[in-house]
């Protein structure tokens, strides 16, 4: 990526995302031109440097970022409007299966267009700890000035996918850690007591990842530290624990269920990430 901190950049969606956005790129020094349907929301930032467009048509062109509500917003804000010479980056949330149907609208219409995912919160933009996902066209400008910028390939829809499939663990890992605190909490252990031996056990569970994804990508599964069918021992303790402690019981239920079917399909002897077949096959 070519660095060109002096980049004209136009930010169309002044939410607070979008307001973030906007305001890491002055910061950065690059000329800033800004719209919005309500033009009051470009007060601040008009007082910081940056250029109010008049109307959406003036924001186009050149590096335009897109922050919208969703998809479907851009189409119908950018559906009349002419996209001649304009770099599109849709920063916008949404599905892999909406960010190359929308590459492909936006390409018909005369932008290079190029999907991305956010994955911070307003306040980081601008930092290290903001990570912006990019798909589609490598960028030939210099986005550094929101975070950690990673480009993930030609495919525009990758982005999106990566969002998911982040948001999916991001989840998880909470669901599990609030699991585990109504089960404490039964004993008197509150959180913040609780938190610290979670964070470390998360921390180890990632060490795993590199050699389980070994294990996914050659399709073997070979019990080096412990075969599936144990796990599942351990499994019926945590949804036997949860029951006798009158905590809600779904989460650990539905993790050992999984492990049930794919002991029943034959693979009992087999390490924990042989589950990644249950995963793979459509849900009922």
């Amino acid at each position: 990526m070519t660095d060109k901190t002096n980049t004209p950049i136009s930010v169309v969606g002044l939410g607070l995302m979008g307001t973030a956005l906007a305001r890491a790129f002055l910061k950065a020094g690059h000329p800033t031109t800004v719209w919005n349907r309500t033009a009051a929301k470009a007060d601040a930032l008009v007082a910081e440097g940056a250029r109010l467009a008049p109307t959406i048509g003036d924001a186009l062109g050149g590096v335009t970022i897109v922050c919208l509500t969703d998809y479907s917003a851009v189409r119908e804000l950018l559906g009349d409007a002419r996209l001649d010479g304009t770099t599109l980056v849709n920063l916008t949330s949404g599905d892999s299966a909406q960010a190359r149907e929308t590459a492909i609208w936006a390409e018909k219409h005369g932008a290079r267009y190029l999907d991305g995912a956010i994955m911070a919160i307003p306040s980081s933009i601008g930092t290290d700890e903001a990570v912006i996902l990019l798909s589609g066209p490598r960028p030939d400008f210099d986005l550094g000035a929101l975070g950690t910028v990673s480009h993930l390939g030609e495919d525009p829809g990758l982005a999106s996918l990566y969002d998911v499939a982040g948001l999916t663990m991001m989840w998880s890992v909470l669901n599990a850690w609030l699991q585990g605190t109504a089960m404490l909490k039964t004993a008197g252990v509150d959180a913040a007591t609780y938190a610290p031996f979670a964070r470390q056990i998360a921390a180890g569970v990632a060490d795993w990842l590199p050699g389980y994804a070994e294990q996914v990508d050659k399709g073997s599964f070979p019990a080096e530290v412990s075969a599936l069918e144990t796990d599942a021992r351990a499994m019926a303790h945590m949804v036997e624990e949860s029951e006798a402690l009158g905590v809600n019981a779904e989460l650990p239920k539905l993790i050992k269920a999984m492990a049930d079917r794919a002991i029943a399909a034959g693979h009992g002897g087999e390490q924990y990430p042989v589950l990644i077949r249950e995963f793979e096959r459509p849900g009922s």
